[in-house]
């Protein structure tokens, strides 16, 4: 064997070593298997009034099978509402592998405004420590959207490289909702932050209400995201249910929030206060259509 091909050998060898050892090494562009990761994020949400973006209009289209037959739509994004961040419930974190992604998922949510689409749903709860608590599926309408919730980074605290690469496409349309079932009996829940940056922020005990809206994956135009990474954040539902929490002596959190959709990137910083949490959304499955597990 001459010593090229004794070179490219080793070469192929290292890589596949490489992909062997890494964790989700497996999806080269960084982008963990959907049941998994969509079943582990969890988004505390925070309200955060008075800041309007320039104007910007975005071109919307379903990713999610269930409901990608809705028509394209544009929208205009009004004031930002909430800003969404990653928690575990319970003191259950998630697993190694996953949970470096999910504690980069920080959402900031934008008031929209659009046609009903009057879209009959049933939502099923993915996360483990819901699923154990027993709460029932819930029939729903889908009504009008709301909000639109894109990825940004907390004061300049960016993911490492092949995290941004995946966490920087997770754009959630959000809709009102008609609940036509029974309402939900209110449940506790105690939310610990994931995210590095709100590390040291205590704990919070609340009680989880019924769904007010539910957060579905879309493109914006202009975004080409990698078929790899598609596969996965098409499957992101999350329903946003209200919370209540005891009042609290942690005073508030004034946070630097910096676009990283490479639709919104020119977009300038937003400051942004939070307190404590308004609402939660939680993993669903539309219509029993479960994410892959692989």
């Amino acid at each position: 064997m001459s010593r090229r091909s004794t070179s490219r050998c080793f070469a192929a060898l290292a890589s596949f070593l490489l992909v062997a050892v890494l964790p989700g090494a497996a999806t080269a562009a960084g982008a963990p298997p959907p049941l998994p990761f969509v079943s582990q994020l969890d988004l505390s949400c925070y309200r955060t009034e008075g800041y309007k973006p320039p104007p910007t209009e975005l071109t919307l289209k379903h990713l999610n099978p269930v409901l990608g037959k809705l028509p394209l739509e544009t929208v205009k994004l009004g004031e930002r509402q909430q800003l969404c961040v990653p928690v575990a419930k319970n003191g259950a974190i998630p697993p190694p592998g996953i949970v470096d992604y999910v504690r980069w998922v920080d959402l900031s949510c934008y008031r929209i405004e659009g046609r009903s689409v009057d879209f009959p749903l049933t939502l099923s709860h993915l996360n483990p420590v819901v699923q154990k608590l027993g709460v029932q599926d819930s029939p729903v309408t889908l009504l009008s959207p709301e909000q639109l919730c894109v990825p940004v980074a907390k004061n300049g605290k960016l993911p490492p490289p092949e995290i941004l690469s995946f966490v920087r496409h997770i754009d959630l349309e959000c809709y009102a909702l008609r609940v036509l079932g029974i309402p939900t009996i209110p449940f506790p829940l105690t939310l610990g932050h994931l995210n590095p940056v709100l590390a040291d922020r205590p704990k919070t005990d609340v009680k989880v209400g019924n769904a007010r809206q539910v957060c579905v994956p879309v493109a914006k135009r202009g975004d080409e995201i990698p078929p790899e990474v598609l596969g996965t954040v098409q499957w992101l539902d999350l329903a946003k249910a209200d919370v209540s929490t005891a009042p609290s002596v942690v005073g508030p959190l004034t946070l630097k929030l910096t676009h990283l959709n490479p639709v919104l990137s020119h977009l300038p910083g937003e400051a942004a206060v939070i307190t404590e949490p308004v609402q939660l959304g939680l993993p669903v499955a539309k219509n029993g259509k479960i994410p892959p597990r692989e």
